[in-house]
């Protein structure tokens, strides 16, 4: 799932490659995908893109005359730009992986697109990013909150760090990835419990989070939207590394599973040497 750091990197090429070009056109291949229906698609063309911004997880294309395409990428969602386009035909809604298509004046453009079978995908044309009833919900973006905000936010949901830090009604930006990544280098179990965090503790995890969620922007503004999934792969130390061992210590990254996710940490870091209990089998060892 598309992060702070990639949606911030698609902002900012869409920044150097769109903006300041036309819309010939706007084409919704897959009907679902578009959650909004008045304005209609057909009123973003003619319009400029001026900007590209993120919010949380979404990314903003702005036109003109105060005009929004807001997207969220969801799990398996991308965005790919193209210099030009192999056939002038419009698409076919239903076929294939591409959710959304935008044609600009030079001939160039993006496609939205979505893998696999779950199709979560989900566009807005809108006059104002806060009628997206996900990003009326944002809580402060992760990269800006100061200590006194982060802490207060944190202290605000009592429950496991891992799952308070990826709410996005509690700090905006941060997912599963990221936030294996910012629990490791903060040394914290993803079990501990927010409400027992002391202010030390919570002054780490800060600072964890802003070296972590700074350092992946600095590696993917820039890079070819192509490349950004690669560039975050390279530049994790625990997610999706279970059995490797940490780059840190040496031990070996384990992994806990849940239905529809699952999560990886370093027990000689985080857990004092102590491997995690999978919640379907037995209970947590804190």
């Amino acid at each position: 799932m598309p992060e702070l750091p990639e949606v911030e990197a698609l902002a900012d090429h869409l920044r150097r490659r769109a903006v300041g070009h036309r819309v010939e056109r706007l084409e919704i291949a897959a009907i679902s995908a578009l959650k909004t229906y008045d304005p209609p698609s057909s009123a973003a063309v003619g319009r400029t893109v001026t900007d590209a911004r993120r919010h949380g997880k979404f990314l903003d294309v702005v036109f003109d005359d105060d005009l929004h395409l807001v997207v969220h990428l969801a799990r398996a969602g991308w965005l790919h730009h193209r210099e030009s386009f192999p056939s002038a035909t419009p698409l076919r809604p239903g076929k294939g992986p591409i959710a959304v298509r935008v044609r600009l004046d030079d001939g160039s453009g993006f496609d939205l697109t979505e893998a696999g079978t779950q199709k979560s995908l989900a566009a807005y044309l809108v006059t104002d990013p806060a009628q997206v009833p996900g990003v009326a919900r944002l809580g402060p973006d992760a990269l800006d909150a100061d200590l006194a905000t982060f802490t207060e936010r944190l202290r605000s949901r009592r429950g496991q760090v891992k799952g308070v830090l990826t709410d996005q009604q509690v700090l905006a930006g941060v997912g599963n990835a990221y936030s294996d990544e910012i629990l490791h280098a903060a040394k914290l179990s993803p079990f501990a419990l927010t409400d027992r965090l002391a202010d030390a503790q919570l002054a780490t995890l800060h600072e964890a989070t802003r070296r972590v969620l700074g350092e992946a922007v600095t590696r993917s503004v820039g890079q070819r939207a192509a490349e950004l999934k690669a560039e975050k792969r390279s530049g994790l130390a625990v997610h999706a590394r279970t059995g490797l061992p940490c780059p840190v210590c040496g031990d070996t990254v384990r992994e806990v599973s849940f239905a529809d996710s699952s999560l990886q940490y370093c027990p000689g870091c985080q857990t004092g040497g102590k491997p995690l209990a999978d919640r379907r089998l037995s209970r947590i060892v804190r």
